[in-house]
């Protein structure tokens, strides 16, 4: 064991993290699949994701047949939920004098936690001040600070459902009914179709149940919207087993009190600060506070309270507060604000998604400006060591027509006695004496007789002077020349000249050789016309290579 846990210790940190993720996916798996406690926890998984747009993934947990089960199981409470008839006369709604009220005479909200999630628990003493408001344009829903500042409302929570494709939808789509003041703005089936329906009455009581839009006309509804499931039916409980089979998650629930009063509860959820409620929970703080109608609005991302403007919940959208269909907002007086009809003359809706999502599509166009940006550093920073190199590069030699130049290496090899070969290679050759050219020095100076087959003249190309008696004998232009004797001898900068002899050589300046020199012509040396190759029109010597660009 001591030497398998050596060995781990050993590896590579990549190797470990692959080593521990396998062990934990291993053990979690084995909890989940092979225990009763496991269990439990798949189920609720998938409840939690069966409540949401994705329910299909719910399989992985459970498997694609106990899913199936689940979601019928949830859509019999629903329907079972819905039955029972309401008795509205077990409401009795409180005089409420008619008169300019501050927000606080209207609403009072307080903070509510449980053991997974933190939330806002809102009481609205006048029932009559709820108002069902939608958004002021076709084709986009609105956030709830954005119509609760339009119109001059005291405070706010999101109301029915809508489709919401991506979870980027444009929460114009909206699900069932919305009535408002007494009319219908909205409706997705026929008249005499039941809907899920929570709502208000002229006179402010709560009705929750599944009603057509004909029954709710007659029961004088003048604010709904639709959603499910019922909680609470004339004080009785409907979970009375489980959880409510929604699992955790954001939740927004309505209910009212025997005098009237209605209590909105808002819980934020799908967070590390607050995990989420179930319907279970959030049913019993309503029979808590003494409900005896109560029912669940839509939740999820969409749950939210705002109140003065603010946003006091923290909804789990990616992108804080949703566009959405409809909101129940409170008024001081709730006959001076009108919903407006932009779902009228419309046949086909576009429910919106990822392609015209306005804050998704700036996160994209961030993003890929992000990615610019990092690249440009990278191209530049490519381009800058490209240029160093092309900069560093050696110069190319180029021929010249016109001129002989030599470089130091070309220099320091004649002067040692090496002869430069047309191909560019310079050789060390012993010169050939010449004769019929001699020179002679007495006392210290000396005279070189030139070859009469040579061009007198040339820049660069300087008489050599010697002390002593001797002789020198050049060649043929070429390699130099050599001197014999005793004494010493001083050479110009004549290119490929060599000199032997025992002498010691003198340094001669570029002012003494111009000095020395005949006045340049432009006949070309006869040395230019050896060194010259064939294919080349110029010197034999070459040029450093020219610069790149």
């Amino acid at each position: 064991m001591s030497s398998t846990l050596r060995k781990i210790r050993q590896w590579s940190s990549w190797k470990k993290v692959l080593f521990y993720f396998t062990v934990l996916t291993f053990l979690t798996s084995s909890f989940l699949f092979l225990t009763p406690s496991g269990g439990t926890i798949r189920e609720w998984l998938a409840e939690t994701v069966i409540t949401t747009q994705h329910r299909s993934w719910a399989w992985i947990f459970v498997g694609a047949e106990q899913r199936d089960l689940m979601v019928k199981r949830l859509q019999d409470f629903n329907e079972e939920a819905a039955r029972e008839k309401q008795n509205n006369s077990l409401i009795k709604i409180r005089n409420h004098q008619a008169k300019a009220r501050s927000i606080d005479e209207l609403i009072k909200v307080e903070d509510i936690s449980g053991k997974f999630w933190v939330g806002k628990k809102m009481y609205v003493f006048d029932p009559k001040t709820i108002r069902v408001m939608t958004p002021p344009k076709s084709g986009e829903g609105e956030r709830i600070t954005a119509m609760v500042k339009r119109t001059g409302a005291v405070a706010g929570v999101n109301g029915g459902g809508f489709d919401d494709p991506e979870g980027l939808g444009n929460g114009f789509a909206a699900f069932g009914a919305i009535i408002s003041g007494g009319e219908v703005i909205y409706t997705d089936q026929e008249g005499s179709i039941p809907q899920h329906i929570v709502g208000f009455t002229k006179e402010g009581i709560l009705v929750i149940g599944k009603y057509n839009i004909n029954e709710l006309l007659k029961m004088g509804i003048s604010d709904a919207v639709s959603f499910h499931p019922r909680l609470i039916a004339n004080g009785k409980p409907l979970i009375t087993s489980g959880d409510g089979g929604w699992g955790r998650g954001p939740r927004t629930v309505v209910g009212q009190k025997a005098d009237g009063t209605v209590i909105f509860i808002v819980i934020d959820g799908r967070q590390a600060h607050s995990v989420g409620a179930t319907l279970k929970e959030v049913q019993d703080l309503l029979l808590e506070e003494g409900c005896i109608n109560a029912g669940n609005l839509d939740g999820g991302a969409s749950s939210e309270l705002v109140v003065d403007g603010e946003l006091l919940t923290k909804p789990s959208s990616r992108y804080g507060e949703r566009r959405l269909p409809n909101a129940f907002l409170v008024y001081d007086d709730p006959t001076s604000v009108q919903a407006d009809r932009v779902w009228d003359g419309i046949d086909k809706i576009d429910a919106g998604g990822s392609y015209d999502h306005p804050d998704f599509l700036r996160e994209q166009a961030e993003k890929r400006g992000k990615q610019q940006q990092n690249l440009t550093p990278a191209i530049k920073a490519d381009t800058e060591k490209t240029k160093t190199k092309t900069e560093t590069r050696p110069e190319t030699n180029k021929p010249s027509a016109n001129k002989s130049e030599t470089n130091e290496k070309s220099k320091t090899s004649t002067e040692k006695g090496e002869s430069a070969k047309p191909g560019g290679n310079a050789t060390k050759e012993p010169s050939t004496k010449k004769p019929g050219v001699t020179g002679t020095g007495s006392n210290g100076s000396g005279a070189e007789t030139a070859d009469p087959d040579k061009p007198s003249g040339g820049q660069g190309n300087t008489a050599p002077t010697g002390t002593g008696n001797g002789s020198a004998t050049p060649n043929d232009g070429a390699s130099g020349q050599s001197g014999t004797g005793n004494g010493s001898s001083s050479g110009g900068s004549r290119n490929g000249s060599t000199g032997t002899g025992s002498g010691t050589p003198a340094k001669t300046t570029e002012k003494s050789a111009e000095t020395n020199a005949p006045a340049a012509t432009p006949t070309p040396t006869r040395q230019q016309y050896q060194t010259q190759t064939p294919d080349q029109s110029g010197s034999g010597t070459t040029e450093p290579p020219a610069k790149t660009p």
